[in-house]
């Protein structure tokens, strides 16, 4: 009875759940809330978030996912000092949890541009030819590269400190064996440049060709794409579903 109880909860969440994503697809972009746009950029077709937290005393990171936990949307923008504080404990203390967490989209993918200019439409106030000329980042032509990138969150500064230093001095030859994108049948494509953090806020920068062997890299029937980054021993591997990742008929990446 417990195990059929279980079941029918999973399925009205599972159900719950393809029904806001549903209504969101069939909403203009422009009419997202913040809780909608964030999570195309945390918890998404385009985005995933990973989450490190290391507790004291203990051995390792417990590694969590936004779609593991339901709060990728808050993830991408958390303040884990802030939380840590408001659960009564203080950051450095003996049993403080330390966070790391990182956020991987893929900026060239119209979903998440069109996210990121929501958010910053709805917090901020600008002229009609101001919002004009920012809304010509989402038409922005990437037809010959593909963008990944790569934002940090968290209190554990023992860990995000050294990769922080890495990503802000990073060039594509630093960064060319540490970065690459895998087809479900083994095909790779290795970095083709890449850009540090900057004011932009969209977090580091890594670009990859298109095209692999005069054909585009992913198609309907690539089944998975991996992220893969390695930066200062810390490993993501994130894998995406491709046929997800359609967006207004055409597939977004």
């Amino acid at each position: 009875m417990k195990r059929i109880l279980l079941l029918c909860l999973a399925i009205v969440l599972f159900a719950t759940t393809a029904a806001a994503q549903k209504d969101q697809a069939n909403k203009p972009w422009t009419e997202w809330t913040e809780k909608e746009a964030m999570k195309v950029l945390a918890d998404s077709p385009w985005a995933q978030t990973q989450k490190e937290l290391t507790d004291s005393g203990s051995t390792g990171p417990t590694v969590t996912s936004a779609a593991q936990n339901g709060n990728g949307a808050n993830m991408v923008m958390s303040d884990a000092a802030k939380n840590a504080s408001e659960s009564g404990q203080n950051v450095g203390s003996k049993n403080v949890s330390r966070t790391a967490v990182y956020n991987v989209s893929f900026l060239t993918a119209k979903p998440v541009r069109q996210a990121f200019i929501r958010l910053v439409e709805l917090q901020t106030s600008d002229t009609p030819e101001k919002v004009a000329e920012r809304r010509t980042f989402i038409d922005k032509d990437f037809s010959e590269y593909i963008v990944v990138t790569l934002k940090l969150d968290g209190n554990d500064q023992k860990t995000l400190a050294p990769i922080k230093q890495l990503l802000g001095a990073g060039t594509a030859d630093t960064m060319k064996n540490l970065a690459y994108l895998e087809r479900k049948d083994g095909k790779r494509l290795a970095l083709m440049d890449y850009r540090a953090p900057g004011p932009d806020h969209l977090g580091a920068k890594f670009v990859f060709p298109r095209t692999l062997d005069g054909k585009p890299f992913l198609d309907a029937n690539s089944g998975e794409v991996r992220i893969y980054l390695e930066i200062n021993k810390t490993k993501l591997s994130r894998k995406f579903k491709v046929a997800d990742m359609m967006y207004d008929g055409k597939l977004e990446y």
